[in-house]
């Protein structure tokens, strides 16, 4: 067993999101396809011989107690598992915060596969993600990362070939969106478009980057962009510096572009930054490994 470790902690988007139906229980059927992205959270866990979960974070605003994922994430397997002493963690985010970027379940899966570690619990990926399931239907996924299609709630998961190489400009505009604010709002039977993802899947399959784009659809945008008429300005901007599509990301507000070079890609954040539609701008890539965490 080890008494420290420091792990990243890495975002999502969604490069398909379809809503199939709002099921009697409340929650949604979804069909999407996640990909990992290379912007990633710092986390240092530490054991400590004083008992209980402490959280330090580098934005003040952020909750420390109960109410923040990855401090759920420790109890359950502590509780479960009757671990002595406790944890310490310290976070680093860089991820932006409710964006539409799973930056809370990613903590929350790292979280897992730290205490796991440090703790030596033994526990498989499968069983860390079947644990997962209970701390929010992103979480699964953060743990698996790489390329996959949830179905379900988003907790059934098949892992698909990488995404070929690019890159990637993420900009958040200066605002959040309430994730359960517009799963209530979207009328799933109304929906007249849905996104081409077995289309995206095939050309995942064939390394094709251009049929990926031509295919990447997300409904919840028919919410989150009347509301939010900011989010289309960045996704013109895009589209207008060279971007092969330009999506919003989960329920929003982050919006993201998908470049075949860095310099169309750099323009475009210039863009963005000139009209002041937000100055959080980011140019990642994807990323596919899912060795370790």
């Amino acid at each position: 067993m080890k008494d420290e470790i420091n792990l990243r902690s890495y975002g999502k988007i969604n490069l398909c999101l379809d809503v199939l139906r709002r099921r009697g229980d409340g929650y949604h059927e979804v069909r999407m396809i996640m990909q990992t992205v290379s912007l990633f959270d710092r986390l240092a866990l530490r054991r400590t011989a004083e008992p209980g979960i402490r959280i330090r974070s580098n934005l003040p605003y952020l909750p420390t107690g109960p109410e923040n994922l990855a401090y759920r994430a420790a109890a359950l397997l502590m509780d479960e598992f009757c671990l002595d002493g406790g944890i310490f963690l310290n976070l680093y985010k860089r991820i932006p915060v409710a964006a539409g970027m799973a930056g809370g379940s990613s903590n929350a899966a790292a979280v897992l596969v730290g205490v796991n570690r440090l703790f030596g619990l033994g526990l498989s990926r499968k069983e860390l993600m079947e644990r997962a399931v209970s701390l929010g239907a992103d979480v699964p996924y953060c743990v698996m990362r790489g390329t996959a299609l949830a179905e379900g709630i988003g907790e059934k998961l098949s892992p698909l070939p990488p995404m070929p190489d690019c890159h990637i400009l993420l900009a958040k505009p200066p605002f959040s969106v309430s994730t359960k604010s517009v799963y209530g709002s979207l009328k799933a039977e109304e929906l007249e478009a849905h996104p081409d993802v077995d289309g995206v899947i095939r050309s995942l399959e064939a390394g094709d980057l251009k049929g990926i784009a031509a295919g990447m659809g997300n409904v919840l945008e028919t919410v989150t962009i009347p509301a939010y008429p900011r989010i289309l300005r960045i996704k013109e901007c895009m589209e207008q510096s060279g971007a092969l599509a330009a999506l919003m990301s989960g329920s929003g507000p982050t919006v993201f572009g998908i470049f075949e070079s860095l310099e169309e890609a750099e323009e475009a954040a210039r863009k963005i930054r000139d009209e002041r539609l937000t100055r959080q701008v980011y140019t990642v890539r994807p990323y596919n490994s899912r060795n370790g965490a």
